[in-house]
C-alpha cells in the first residue's frame, strides 16, 4: 500500500462545538506533511484522533490499512513540549529508553540492546553528550531533540509530531529537519502540526491546511498558494508572503 494514513469523514466535537468537521485525508507514505491552520483550527485535534487519544463522533483511520488501534507499535508521537512534567527526577537516557518499552511487552526490562538504541537516537540529534543530563536542566531545544531521540527508537514506519519547532532556537530547528528528513529519506512517513508560513514549502513535501474543515491538502508546490492561505486563516495573506517565491 501507497499511503501512510487514510482518514475519512472525521468529526470531533467537544461538547456541542465542532472542531473537526468531515475531514477527508490521506498521507502517502515516505512523505514529510506539514498541518497548517489558525489557534482553534482542530490541528492537535486532528493529531489526537488519528492517535485514538480522542474519540471521533464520526468517520475512521486507517494506517496502511489497518484501523487505528491495532498500528500502535507503527507509530511514534512527539507532544508539544509544554504538556510535558520536566520536574520528573530522570536522566535524558532514561527518558530515550522509554521508547523502547512498547516492543518489550509488560515484564521484560530494557536491556544493553535498548539503552545502545537510545544512545544511537541521542547521537542522531546531536545530544549525545547530555545523556546523563537530568531533564530539567536542559533548554527548550534540548528538551525537544530528547522526545525526538524517543520517538526514533520506536523505529516506527510513521512519526507525528505536534509543533517540534515551537519555542526552540535556529541551530535547533535546523538539527530537527535534518533529522526528519533522514526518516523520510528512510521510507517513512512524518506528519508535523506546524506554525511558521516562511518555512513551510522549505521544510515539507505536503501540506494540509485545516480550518475545522479540511481547506486543502497535497504537494506543497500546488496547494500552499496565496488564495488557499487566506480561505485558512479567514484573512488577507500577511505582506510577508505576498513576495515570497515559495508561496504563489
Amino acid at each position: 500500500m501507497n499511503d501512510a494514513v487514510e482518514i475519512r469523514g472525521l468529526t470531533v466535537a467537544y461538547r456541542e462545538t465542532p472542531v473537526l468537521w468531515n475531514v477527508d485525508l490521506t498521507v502517502p507514505r515516505g512523505t514529510m506533511t506539514a498541518i497548517l491552520g489558525p489557534n482553534g483550527a482542530g490541528k492537535t485535534t486532528l493529531l489526537k484522533a488519528m492517535l485514538g487519544l480522542t474519540v471521533p463522533l464520526a468517520g475512521s483511520v486507517r494506517f496502511r490499512g489497518a484501523q487505528s488501534e491495532k498500528s500502535g507499535r507503527h507509530i511514534a508521537y512527539v507532544p508539544q513540549r509544554g504538556t510535558v512534567d520536566w520536574d520528573f527526577p530522570t536522566t535524558v537516557l532514561d527518558v530515550v529508553t522509554m521508547g523502547t518499552y512498547g516492543r518489550l511487552g509488560w515484564f521484560r526490562r530494557a536491556g544493553r540492546k535498548e539503552y545502545d538504541d537510545a544512545r544511537a537516537a541521542l547521537a542522531d540529534v546531536g545530544l549525545a553528550d547530555l545523556a546523563g543530563r537530568q531533564i530539567g536542566e536542559l533548554s527548550g531545544g534540548q528538551q525537544q531533540r530528547t522526545f525526538l531521540a524517543r520517538a526514533l527508537v520506536q523505529h516506527a514506519d510513521l512519526l507525528v509530531l505536534d509543533e517540534p519547532f515551537q519555542g526552540v532556537d535556529a541551530v535547533t530547528e535546523t538539527a530537527i529537519v535534518e533529522v526528519l528528513r533522514s526518516q523520510r529519506n528512510a521510507g517513512r512517513t512524518v506528519i508535523a502540526v506546524h506554525h511558521d508560513l516562511s518555512t513551510t514549502a522549505e521544510y515539507f513535501d505536503r501540506v494540509v491546511l485545516l480550518n475545522v474543515r479540511k481547506i486543502a491538502d497535497g504537494p506543497t508546490a500546488e496547494v500552499f498558494t496565496q488564495a488557499n492561505i487566506a480561505a485558512t486563516y479567514r484573512a488577507a495573506v500577511p505582506i510577508d508572503f505576498t513576495s515570497s517565491t515559495a508561496v504563489r
